[in-house]
């Protein structure tokens, strides 16, 4: 399979494969940063042959969206993927057109996506949604990739892959930005499983865990696995409990 390309809101674009199946399902990942173009090949080819549209957004600013890299909540980037879900989505290589009227979205976030995917679980058109190794509080910070060092080495290393500002990545910082913790009225508990390494290094599995059980959501556990990705859904055992989370919300 080779994936497709579109754009929403002028200013994303976005990588997707059509179902394999007849199907009016979607699952949509929200990237973690810094990441690379790509790198979701082999996990939308998976959701694709079970009968899902997949799709990986850019968030504006990084890669080749437009716009400046937090200057929005991620949180706004989806929900206009989502909006435009609804419309014609038309492929930049060959203008094919595609109707997918969505029936069911699902949201997979993956550590920096993670607070995108809970923040949307309110939004009546996501039926379910995942986390991987997913931030719920910034201000909660790992040892080994601390916010001021991502900034430093995700400007150097990165370049103009991510466009930004000091001043927009310290939102992070704040506690009152793209933060599940301070946002609780936003989440749907009963829509949201988390998967998380408890000897994660870089988000810190203690904090999903206390977040996890006061909001009375589903936490898979792993006792190994340092800073998990989203790659981790096509593992057997992995799969057989998110399809189970997923077959339980789907319409």
């Amino acid at each position: 399979m080779h994936t497709l390309r579109t754009r929403f809101a002028n200013d994303i674009v976005a990588e997707f494969l059509p179902s394999q199946k007849p199907s009016n399902n979607v699952i949509i990942f929200c990237d973690g940063m810094p990441s690379l173009p790509g790198k979701k090949q082999r996990l939308m080819e998976f959701f694709a042959k079970r009968g899902y549209w997949a799709f990986n957004p850019r968030y504006r600013g990084v890669w080749e969206s437009s716009g400046s890299f937090l200057e929005k909540s991620p949180v706004e980037d989806i929900r206009d993927v989502i909006d435009g879900l609804f419309q014609p989505i038309k492929s930049i290589w060959d203008s094919v057109e595609y109707d997918i009227y969505p029936k069911n979205i699902v949201i997979v976030g993956g550590s920096f996506g993670g607070p995108a995917a809970l923040l949307l679980s309110t939004d009546p058109r996501v039926s379910a949604v995942v986390t991987v190794a997913g931030v719920v509080d910034w201000t909660a910070q790992g040892e080994i990739e601390p916010l001021d060092w991502l900034y430093t080495i995700t400007t150097q290393a990165f370049g103009e892959g991510y466009r930004m500002t000091k001043k927009n990545w310290d939102k992070l910082s704040s506690g009152t930005f793209y933060n599940p913790v301070n946002q609780l009225e936003d989440i749907d508990p009963t829509k949201v499983l988390m998967i998380h390494a408890k000897d994660d290094t870089v988000v810190p599995y203690e904090t999903t865990q206390v977040f996890a059980k006061k909001m009375g959501i589903s936490l898979i556990s792993l006792r190994i696995g340092d800073h998990l990705s989203s790659s981790i859904l096509t593992r057997w055992k992995i799969w057989r409990q998110v399809k189970k989370h997923l077959t339980s919300l789907m319409t």
